[in-house]
């Protein structure tokens, strides 16, 4: 199953059936909202709107856990993050598509793993994204003749406001390519759940570096994401036939990426924290004794 985390309007496919709203709790709590299920020909997808339809939930306030944690337990077993970001390279102008391959994350008011007190982990996040799904992003980029780049480094900020000029200069000179607020600590908790994980960037400005954008609006970013949208649900919908297509996919590492990551000596482990963590790390945890 594919797992779209985005905006609301994604789930608006052609040739989309057996539709439906499932309301989820999780051990971390409720996800941003309801998630939308529909199956496309052979593959199934789960879409969740990040901030809740309409919007309504900050960048700080999204339930991280809840969201990746809900797409697990029902089924999903690769994630397609889309979001807004600025761009902060001049060959990235806004409608271009970026296969983001790594992260800076500067974010500071979010529950940042599964993990904790009772049961620690410490997982990879060296090659933070799944390099299969962003294989078949870029093909599908390519198909469609759209603007892309494939590789770039996503600036993660708390937000909500946007950066000051001087941090947007100081992002370009460490190599950045784009700038948002959403992606972290979604990519590690989705490694952590052992899901295959791909951003899509879709840059709506040029932050505010650049001359002509040193005044960032929402009426901008919200102008060019809707001239995005069609492209956007097209791409949703080839990705999630190649995966449903793609061989490859049971066996992609990052199925297994708990297999040397838990620290905790088994007696030493918080029985409560064990129990909470199934629905995540049922694959290494010992089975339950009747």
């Amino acid at each position: 199953m594919l797992g779209i985390i985005g905006g609301s309007g994604l789930y608006d496919l052609p040739g989309l059936t057996d539709t439906r709203w499932v309301k989820i709790e999780t051990p971390w709590g409720e996800p941003s909202d309801e998630v939308f299920l529909g199956q496309l020909g052979d593959a199934r997808l789960a879409f969740l709107p990040r901030h809740g339809r309409g919007h309504r939930i900050p960048p700080s306030e999204v339930n991280y856990r809840a969201n990746i944690a809900a797409l697990k337990m029902l089924g999903a077993t690769d994630i397609l993050s889309i979001s807004a970001v600025g761009g902060l390279r001049e060959e990235l102008p806004p409608g271009t598509f970026v296969v983001v391959d790594q992260f800076i994350d500067r974010t500071f008011a979010r529950e940042k793993s599964f993990f904790g007190r009772g049961l620690v982990a410490h997982v990879s996040m060296a090659h933070p994204v799944c390099h299969r799904l962003g294989d078949h992003l870029e093909a599908h980029l390519r198909a469609q003749a759209l603007p892309h780049a494939r590789g770039g480094t996503y600036l993660v900020i708390e937000g909500p406001q946007f950066s000051t000029q001087a941090e947007s200069h100081l992002y370009r000179q460490w190599g950045c390519s784009v700038i948002g607020m959403t992606n972290m600590p979604e990519a590690k908790l989705a490694r952590e759940a052992e899901l295959c994980y791909a951003s899509l960037a879709m840059v709506t400005d040029y932050d505010c570096w650049h001359p002509g954008h040193d005044a960032v609006t929402v009426d901008a970013v919200i102008r060019v994401l809707l001239s995005n949208a069609d492209h956007a649900r097209a791409l949703v919908r080839s990705l999630a036939l190649t995966v449903t297509a793609d061989a490859d996919g049971p066996t992609c590492g990052c199925r297994r990426a708990l297999d040397h990551a838990i620290i905790t000596a088994p007696a030493a482990r918080d029985p409560a924290m064990v129990h909470r963590l199934r629905p995540i790390a049922g694959r290494v945890l010992p089975p339950l004794v009747d």
